[in-house]
């Protein structure tokens, strides 16, 4: 499965590897990867692997779900497919309070005490999926855990929602990433080791602008 997904948003750009020409994240930091899983949204069958793997997922580590939510903005779309594949009611959760009417944060029928997993498209430091599920739990919902498509793995993220009592489960990350681009000729073989110790050096928290 890592591998699968990993190979399909290689394919589409959804995930764009630039050793040699690094993008500028928005903290400053330079990164020779650059993730836009908003993409996978124009492709069928690679959203469709998406929905399908995430609903495995949910089978697997959280079969007691009752609600699916969606993070906004990235995670509603695939939170809306999970959802129809396990016949479960959907809401999604806002960045802040609607301006207007109700001011609502969480959008959808709320019936508190349910069982909800967060669906995020992708986990860097956790800080957003936090916000979402820490909303869902203040509105009365119980989060059951958390679903997204890929994450970098740092430790801070693990170690964030291991804190605030949740756990995450993700369908690929960055390691499965770089090795199928490797096996697929998307990076070459003497980019590997600058890519790995970029990868520790922003685990270890010493990337900086």
């Amino acid at each position: 499965m890592k591998k699968q997904i990993a190979q399909q948003l290689l394919s589409i750009g959804a995930v764009e590897l630039r050793p040699n020409d690094p993008f500028t994240w928005a903290s400053g930091v330079k990164s020779p990867i650059y993730c836009d899983n908003r993409l996978t949204m124009s492709y069928p069958t690679v959203r469709n692997a998406i929905a399908d793997g995430l609903a495995e997922t949910i089978r697997r580590e959280y079969p007691d779900a009752q609600v699916i939510a969606g993070t906004a903005t990235a995670g509603i779309p695939h939170a809306a497919w999970v959802a129809e594949r396990l016949d479960l009611p959907m809401v999604y959760v806002r960045s802040k309070p609607k301006g207007h009417g109700q001011s609502n944060l969480i959008e959808g029928k709320i019936e508190p005490g349910q069982k909800a997993v967060v669906i995020e498209d992708l986990i860097s430091k956790g800080g957003s999926v936090l916000q979402a599920a820490q909303a869902l739990q203040d509105a009365g919902f119980e989060v059951a855990g958390i679903a997204a498509i890929f994450t970098y793995g740092l430790p801070q993220a693990q170690q964030a929602i291991e804190e605030a009592g949740f756990t995450f489960h993700t369908l690929t990350d960055f390691p499965a990433l770089v090795e199928q681009a490797r096996e697929s000729g998307a990076i070459a073989a003497e980019d590997l080791p600058m890519l790995s110790e970029w990868h520790e050096k922003l685990k270890a928290g010493a990337l900086t602008s």
